[in-house]
């Protein structure tokens, strides 16, 4: 039996892929630029959120990482933004939408 050449590369099978976008897409929740939401710890603003998994590995240091999200402790007036890789759970509690802060960026 004779198989065809490969390429070196391997081809990304589009199921796959769906299937991991669902997971990622569950692990980040509501989270997007804007949001403000509240864990058992405090309360973050969201400023970004990294998909890019090479990125993601970069900010997070960790090899198998598939998202990141750049936050900002908002009880804490002189923090810094950080990375996190945390994933939305039932007792994140969201206190702002993205979209009621985009309606008061455009004021």
């Amino acid at each position: 039996m004779t198989y065809p050449p490969t390429t070196g590369e391997a081809v990304p099978d589009t199921t796959t892929l769906e299937a991991l976008r669902r997971v990622v897409a569950a692990q980040i929740g509501p989270r997007e630029p804007g949001v403000i939401y509240e864990t058992s710890v405090s309360a973050y603003e969201v400023l970004a959120v990294v998909r890019d998994p090479q990125r993601a590995r970069e900010l997070l240091g960790r090899r198998c990482a598939q998202w990141a999200a750049i936050v900002r402790d908002i009880f804490r007036p002189d923090a810094e933004p950080f990375a996190i890789g945390t994933v939305w759970t039932t007792s994140d509690r969201l206190i702002r939408s993205a979209d009621v802060a985009h309606r008061a960026a455009r004021r």
